[in-house]
C-alpha cells in the first residue's frame, strides 16, 4: 500500500467521469463478465502495440502464469529471469512447476545482460523472460538472437512498459508473447488486471482456454484452466485508460527530463540512463545514491515525499534465499551472488514521476533530493538515524540489519 502520510505520492491514478460513464454503461448492459468489453479492450491494446491478439486477465500475475503455460513450460524446465524485478516474475515460473534461473543485469538499464544470459543456458532452458525495468526495453536484439540460436522462447514481462518502444517498434511482439499489468502504480490502470499479447493464433487460443476453465462451449471443458477473467467493468475502464496513454507518456517524459536537468551534477547521484535505441515509459524514476541512499530515503519520507527501493533483489527473498542463481537449492544455505544486481540494489532509489505532478511538485522533489544528499554527505558516520521501515527488508544499513518481519510501513502494493 502507498505511504498514507505522503503529500507527494509515487503514483496517482488518473480516473474520472469517462471511466465512471464506462462502468455505468456496463452495469446497465447486465453483462458483467465474459463479454464484449474484454474482447474490445484486448484487441485495442493489441492494435496499439502492433500485435495480432490480446487476451485479458484478472491480474498481471495470472497473465504471467498463463503466458508460461501457453508455451508448455512446466516441471523439469528452466526459465532465465532477472532478480531485479517484482517477485512474481520468478514465482510465476515456480507456479507452473519450472525453475527460475537468475541472471545479472546491465548496470545502466537494470535489464538482463545478454552476456550473462548466454552463460545461464542449459539443456533444460525453455525460455528467457526479460523484464523492461521501469518501462525501458532492454537489449532485445541481442536477447532475441541468443534465444533463436539456442532454440528457446523469448518472453516479455512488460508489466511497466505499456507504450514503450525499441528501435521505433512497440514492445510486446519481440518475443513469442508479452505480459502487461494494470495495477494502480502503472501508467494506466484497471485496479487489478493484465493482458498477454501474441502474434500466434494457437497461443492466443490456449490463453483464452486457460483464462476460462478450458471451456470450448457451454459446460464443455477440453483442457485444464482457471477462472482468470477480467470483469467487464475493469475492461471498460481499461479502454478509456488506453485512450489516455499517449498523453500520460508525453507528460511523464517531460517530468523526467525536468528532474534530470535539476539533478544532473549532484555529487554522488546518478540520474536514470536512457538507451538511445529505447523509448521508455518512465514508470519509475530510479537514481543511484551509493553510500547515502538509506539516509536520503528516510529524509524524503520525513518530508512527505514518497520514495521506494524498486526492487529488493528477488534472489535475496526468503523464498529463494537457500537457492543459488541457478535456482537450485544449495547445501550451505545463502544465496549466490549477482554482483551487479546487488550493487544496484544497495544504491537505487525511486522518486515520484507520475504524470499528475505539477511543476512545483517536480521542483520540490528535486530540491528535497539535493538537500537530503547534502545533509547525508555532511553528516558524520552514525549521526543519522534511519527508520527501519524505510530500509529494504533483510539487508544491513546504518540502522543495522532489519529482518523482514520487522518492517511495518510503507508496505508496497503488489506490482503485478
Amino acid at each position: 500500500m502507498p505511504d498514507n502520510n505522503a503529500r507527494i505520492r509515487l503514483a496517482s491514478p488518473d480516473l474520472g467521469e469517462e471511466e465512471l460513464d464506462a462502468v455505468r454503461r456496463v452495469l446497465r448492459s447486465g453483462v458483467l463478465t465474459n463479454g464484449p468489453e474484454n474482447d474490445a479492450f484486448g484487441q485495442e491494446f493489441a492494435d496499439r502495440h502492433r500485435a495480432r491478439f490480446g487476451v485479458t486477465f484478472c491480474t498481471g500475475t495470472a497473465a504471467l502464469n498463463a503466458m508460461l503455460l501457453a508455451e508448455g513450460i512446466g516441471p523439469g524446465d528452466e526459465v532465465i529471469v532477472p532478480s531485479m524485478t517484482f517477485v512474481s516474475t520468478a514465482t510465476a515460473v515456480c507456479h507452473v512447476g519450472a525453475r527460475p534461473v537468475f541472471a545479472d543485469v546491465d548496470p545502466q538499464t537494470f535489464n538482463l545482460d545478454p552476456a550473462v544470459v548466454a552463460s545461464r543456458f542449459t539443456p533444460a532452458t525453455r525460455a528467457v523472460l526479460t523484464v523492461h525495468y521501469a518501462g525501458q526495453p532492454g537489449d532485445l536484439d541481442a536477447l532475441a538472437g541468443l534465444c533463436a540460436e539456442a532454440g528457446v522462447s523469448l518472453l516479455e514481462d512488460a508489466a511497466q512498459a505499456a507504450g514503450a518502444e525499441y528501435r521505433c517498434r512497440p514492445v510486446g511482439t519481440f518475443g513469442r508473447s508479452a505480459m502487461f499489468s494494470f495495477t494502480p502504480t502503472k501508467n494506466i490502470t484497471t485496479g487489478e488486471g493484465g493482458i498477454v499479447l501474441t502474434d500466434d493464433p494457437d497461443v492466443a487460443e490456449r490463453l483464452r482456454l486457460l483464462r476460462n476453465h478450458g471451456q470450448t462451449g457451454l459446460y464443455r471443458h477440453e483442457s485444464l484452466g482457471h477462472n482468470w477473467r477480467l470483469t467487464e467493468m475493469q475492461a471498460a475502464i481499461g479502454r478509456v485508460q488506453l485512450r489516455r496513454l499517449d498523453g500520460i507518456l508525453e507528460r511523464k517524459r517531460a517530468i523526467a527530463e525536468s528532474l534530470t536537468r535539476r539533478l544532473a551534477g549532484v555529487p554522488g547521484l546518478t540520474t536514470p540512463f536512457q538507451a538511445p535505441e529505447a523509448r521508455g515509459t518512465w514508470m519509475l524514476y530510479t537514481c543511484l545514491l551509493p553510500e547515502v541512499r538509506d539516509q536520503v530515503l528516510a529524509d524524503l519520507l520525513g518530508r512527505g515525499i514518497e520514495a521506494r527501493v524498486y526492487f529488493p533483489p528477488v534472489h535475496r527473498q526468503p523464498l529463494f534465499a537457500r537457492c543459488g542463481a541457478d535456482g537450485r537449492a544449495i547445501a550451505d544455505g545463502g544465496p549466490a551472488e549477482l554482483p551487479v544486481t546487488e550493487a544496484v540494489a544497495e544504491a537505487m532509489l525511486s522518486v515520484p514521476v507520475h504524470h499528475r505532478l505539477t511543476e512545483a511538485d517536480v521542483a520540490e522533489i528535486a530540491d528535497a533530493v539535493i538537500a537530503a544528499v547534502g545533509r547525508a554527505a555532511a553528516a558524520p558516520p552514525g549521526a543519522i538515524s534511519v527508520p527501519s521501515a524505510a530500509i529494504p527488508a533483510g539487508r544491513a544499513s546504518a540502522a543495522g540489519v532489519v529482518p523482514l518481519d520487522a518492517v511495518s510501513a510503507p508496505k508496497p502494493v503488489g506490482d503485478r
